[in-house]
């Protein structure tokens, strides 16, 4: 399977409502990255924690993002990064723009 998205590619995390178990915390959707790398291919986790599989596997990436991308009030170091590790339907294509 080819991935959807490569190292260096800027990426966004879909904002949206879902019940039960996410591994994609809160605090980081909507918000904007870079593609760090591709981590590999595992079960989806809302399927597996409630011990649904149905052998499928999908593409889990490494996103970096800037700390002041994540917190807006954020005083550190410009520079600082935030890494999170998420699922391939979390993330859309970053369009061009801030």
């Amino acid at each position: 399977m080819t991935p959807r998205f490569h190292p260096g590619e800027a990426v966004r995390v879909i904002d949206k409502a879902s019940a039960g178990h996410v591994r994609t915390p809160r605090y980081i959707r909507g918000k904007c990255g870079v593609v760090e790398r591709i981590c590999g291919e595992f079960r989806r986790p809302e399927e597996s924690a409630y011990g649904r599989y149905g052998g499928g596997r999908e593409r889990l990436y490494r996103v970096r993002f800037a700390q002041h991308e994540v917190w807006p009030d954020y005083a550190g170091p410009a520079e600082d990064t935030l890494d999170v590790e998420i699922y391939e339907h979390w993330l859309e294509k970053r369009e061009a723009g801030p």
